[in-house]
């Protein structure tokens, strides 16, 4: 039986809650998180085929630096 995981629960983000966070268009997402992804950095980035998912504590720590500066 699957469990349905809700986003508390869950690891990692999904590029559209990184696109809502950073208020940027899907494109920009996209290629932001392909750059981060192939630098890997600032932040955590899975790939799985053509899927991206963003670890939260990962990405949580880079953002919080980001509004301190």
């Amino acid at each position: 039986m699957k469990q349905h995981i809700t986003g508390d629960e869950r690891e990692v983000y999904f590029p559209s809650e990184i696109q809502q966070k950073l208020g940027i268009s899907k494109t920009s997402t996209y290629k932001f998180l392909e750059d981060v992804y192939k630098n890997k950095a600032p932040f955590t980035v899975v790939k799985i085929g053509k899927l991206y998912r963003i670890t939260k504590t990962s990405f949580d720590c880079w953002f919080k630096q980001q509004i301190r500066k």
